[in-house]
């Protein structure tokens, strides 16, 4: 008998642990020539908005060692069209849609968090990533407080599950874990990209129309490794962890840290197939292991004080 990869995140049910995150696997619908859909553990879409955005202007995309520079901008249809054509299209897939969600003000989230309340969505991936435009356009996600007001109003807006995505980019992440944790969130996920960027040593130009990116893929796996641990010992609710996971023995280290689900991410542009490599892979661990259920490795990790 095989050993079981299904889990539930924060009431979500899911095939497998495996996510497809945010932003690198489009609305799941690019995936279909390679991967199966509906074997897949949940789909978070592309980050949606309240209107339709044309991303970044120039150079998108670079690659580094051991991982990519993006800086898309946030390039996506707008949450009106996603509701009207998009969604209706993926959610005959039996794989969990979650949402990531949006804005340069709390009211964005507000709305957004509205509106999809009453969709087919399984559940909303908030990006705290954004700029917050009434504070200099700092991220929301920076500081506690305004990290805990986007999850309240959220949190008040909707009945789906709420998992708040964490930036790297902070001093101590796991107080931002905590503060979204008191203010409703049901799970976290991390991390989102480190902030980078690249030169051009012949024009002198940064490389990215936008100068800077965010830096996914390897290079980034042991800093996320790192927050996962710390972040699933700070807080009660659930921890999706996601950052540079590759290949199936990526995805085991991120559930012995603590996390309950993982993200594959970067690995999609490189290998399409990615996510039911992985799935494979898991469940060859575990039943090597002589393990049955997959939650059996969640927080594992032995560690000697």
């Amino acid at each position: 008998m095989s050993a079981s990869l299904a889990t539930n995140l924060a009431g979500i049910h899911m095939k497998t642990p495996l996510m497809a995150a945010s932003g690198t696997f489009g609305f799941g619908e690019e995936f279909t020539d390679f991967v199966d859909l509906n074997e897949v553990g949940a789909i978070v879409v592309k980050g949606i908005t309240r209107e339709p955005r044309r991303g970044n202007a120039g150079r998108r995309i670079a690659e580094t060692p051991s991982g990519m520079l993006n800086c898309i901008g946030l390039q996506n249809p707008g949450v009106d069209v996603f509701l009207r054509d998009i969604l209706p299209r993926i959610k005959s897939f039996q794989a969990p849609i979650i949402v990531n969600i949006n804005g340069n003000l709390i009211e964005d989230y507000a709305f957004l968090a509205e509106i999809l309340d009453d969709s087919d969505v399984a559940g909303l991936e908030v990006n705290i990533s954004c700029p917050n435009t009434k504070h200099g356009s700092m991220a929301f996600g920076v500081d506690p407080e305004t990290a805990a007001e986007v999850t309240a109003e959220v949190r008040k807006r909707t009945k789906l599950p709420v998992i708040v995505k964490l930036s790297p980019n902070v001093t101590d992440i796991t107080e931002i874990a905590k503060a979204v944790e008191a203010a409703g969130a049901d799970a976290v996920s991390l991390i989102n990209t480190l902030v980078g960027m690249a030169i051009d040593i012949r024009s002198w130009r940064p490389v990215l129309g936008n100068v800077v990116g965010g830096l996914s893929g390897p290079a980034v796996k042991p800093v996320a490794l790192r927050m996962v641990w710390q972040t699933a010992q700070a807080v009660k609710i659930p921890v999706v962890g996601m950052g540079g996971i590759s290949n199936a023995s990526d995805a085991v280290e991120f559930l012995l840290a603590g996390a309950q689900a993982v993200a594959i991410g970067a690995a999609n542009f490189v290998n399409p197939y990615s996510m039911q490599e992985i799935a494979r892979g898991l469940e060859k661990y575990l039943e090597a292991r002589g393990l049955n259920q997959v939650n059996q490795l969640v927080g594992q990790i032995k560690v000697e004080r």
